[in-house]
């Protein structure tokens, strides 16, 4: 059964949600006040300076390494540069042994370096672009005077072709000494006026884009495959060559985005292969304060902002106390009154919809199911000892008149005394029934069960009882069902629901036991039960006749063990009933 909650604007978690949510705004807005309006102009100013230091710094040592394949030279430009900065500048190699430093200061053998000084993996956070290889790292590329001399030559006769069509265009000189042309707008070269340029490879650049384009083969593992991946100078066009063709192929050309990107990687993985050994290897540059080691200058607060902390900081804490304080007694006020209602055992008072308002309804609800679990306490009592006083006085008034020999000690006697003893056993018998199945100990043992055989036999077995009454029993079964149950237990809920209605069936009347799937019934065209008793006829020692006779016959126990083997089977039973019609009992049990 689904659980009605509390809704989310009368919660009281919502409210200490809020509480809390503003409590814990109002402090984080004073210090994130305090501290913004005392350090956002120092700390920007700082961080604005460091940041272009450690720029140039990585820029200068960038260049530095590009063009040359150790730092020997490299503890001259790092002294003069610290000098100027007023900063301490460190260079290490990977394993933290120094390379030059620019003074002493705290030990860096543990902190964390500013950047990677490499040309062939550049830091893109400090560059901000988005080549990982420097351009000034041309290693082997780099052009001999004849072979620039011969393609300035070739620049400046696409300069003009181009010009002459009314493009505006200039060249210029990369790192290598190998000159491009630009273009202020795009354009297509339908002339072919730079084609020669774009294609002409020196002899200066032949063998290491040879190497290059090895290289780049073999990582796009096309040599298995006959195939030849050629780099050209601009290191951005591929042409792929097999026996049989040869297609030009670029990064926008490719067939398709990621064999693009796939080739890129391999050319650049095959450019820093070659440039390697022309560059200085990788080294770890800090940028430090010269006497904390910090990467960062900090600064210290005022005495006047101090003070302004201090009290901006005692006025939050103050204003927690009081608004917790207010919050608490609001919330403790419904719990004291809870607690004084269970002292009194009087209602508890229902203020509020939130959880102590449920809390309220639900104690008020207990208070009431226990007193009338102690009313139902009482009346089983009473009608226990009713119950039992019968047989019991009967078996004391024929023992005692047997004493004084008012009556003959005879079988007459003997029977009578065993029918009431056997009655007083039954009526025990049904109490511990109800007793194990209250205590949640009446134990089943479900297994397949054939529905017909166990009819049959409860039928059998009350044949002459109803032969007795008058009364024609009769079974009907449709297929053969089977069900998961206790097949002892079953009978006797099939017994005890077939007794009562042959009890309360007059001669010439019939009883029905029937089954279909999973439903049982038991029907009978009997004097039948008011409208008003049918939701009474499961409780405990209840009769239709109001005087408690027990001239029909049994405990006024069976229909509720009935309905409690019932509940243990997982299964349910209902009735129907109209006066002077009959009553039909249906059980409904899990398959």
């Amino acid at each position: 059964m689904r659980r009605n909650r509390v809704p989310l604007r009368h919660s009281l978690v919502t409210r200490l949600l809020v509480t809390s949510v503003l409590i814990a705004v109002a402090a984080i807005a004073a210090t994130a006040w305090l501290a913004t309006t005392t350090a956002t102009r120092a700390i920007t100013e700082e961080r604005g300076r460091s940041l272009t230091e450690d720029k140039g710094v990585y820029d200068m040592l960038i260049g530095y390494a590009a063009t040359h394949p150790d730092w020997s030279g490299a503890p001259a430009l790092i002294e003069q540069r610290a000098a100027k900065l007023g900063r301490r500048i460190t260079l290490m190699t990977a394993d933290r042994a120094v390379i030059a430093d620019s003074g002493p200061g705290p030990s860096l053998l543990a902190a964390r370096p500013s950047a990677v000084v490499d040309p062939v993996a550049l830091d893109l956070g400090l560059t901000g672009g988005t080549e990982r290889i420097d351009a000034r790292a041309t290693g082997p590329f780099r052009l001999a005077t004849a072979d620039r001399d011969h393609l300035d030559k070739m620049a400046s006769d696409a300069l003009v072709c181009l010009q002459r069509g009314g493009v505006a265009v200039k060249v210029e000189r990369l790192p290598s000494g190998r000159p491009t042309l630009v273009l202020a707008a795009p354009y297509t070269d339908s002339a072919g006026c730079g084609q020669e340029l774009a294609d002409a490879v020196t002899k200066s650049e032949d063998k290491a884009l040879r190497s290059l384009s090895r290289l780049t083969t073999d990582c796009l593992g096309l040599t298995d495959q006959g195939m030849e991946m050629t780099v050209r100078p601009d290191f951005t066009t591929y042409t792929t060559k097999t026996p049989y063709d040869r297609k030009l192929v670029t990064p926008t050309t490719a067939t398709g985005e990621r064999d693009s990107a796939r080739t890129r990687g391999c050319v650049e993985k095959s450019r820093k292969t070659l440039l390697r050994s022309y560059v200085a290897p990788p080294a770890l540059l800090f940028v430090t304060d010269p006497d904390t080691g910090a990467d960062q200058t900090t600064f210290t607060l005022s005495g006047e902002n101090r003070t302004r902390v201090v009290t901006t900081t005692g006025a939050v804490l103050l204003a927690t106390i009081l608004v917790t304080v207010l919050a608490g007694r609001r919330l403790v006020r419904p719990l004291r009154a809870l607690t004084e209602a269970a002292d009194l055992h009087t209602p508890a008072p229902v203020s509020t919809r939130d959880e102590i308002g449920r809390l309220a309804r639900a104690l008020n609800d207990s208070a009431q199911r226990r007193e009338r679990a102690e009313d139902q306490r009482r009346a089983m009592v009473s009608d226990v000892a009713h119950e039992l006083r019968t047989p019991l006085t009967n078996i004391r008034s024929w023992l005692e008149a047997a004493q004084d020999d008012l009556a003959p000690t005879d079988a007459q006697l003997l029977s009578l005394l065993h029918e009431e003893a056997v009655l007083l056993q039954h009526i025990i018998d049904d109490l511990s029934d109800l007793a194990a199945a209250d205590a949640g100990t009446l134990r089943v043992h479900p297994e397949p069960t054939p529905v017909r055989d166990v009819l049959a036999q409860v039928v059998d077995s009350h044949l002459a009882p109803a032969y007795a009454a008058g009364v024609r029993l009769t079974m009907e079964v449709h297929g053969d069902p089977v069900l998961s149950a206790d097949a002892v237990r079953l009978r006797q809920l099939i017994g005890n629901l077939l007794s009562n209605a042959i009890r309360h069936t007059p001669a010439g009347g019939s009883v029905t036991v029937g089954a279909q799937d999973d439903r049982i019934t038991v029907r009978d065209t009997g004097i039948g039960i008011a409208a008003e008793n049918l939701p009474k006829v499961f409780d405990r020692f209840w009769r239709a006749d109001g005087s408690r006779s027990r001239a029909t016959g049994g405990s006024g126990l069976g229909l509720s063990i009935a309905r409690k083997i019932a509940e243990a089977h997982g299964g349910t039973i209902e009735v129907e009933s109209q006066l002077g019609a009959g009553t039909v009992f249906t059980v409904c049990l899990p398959g």
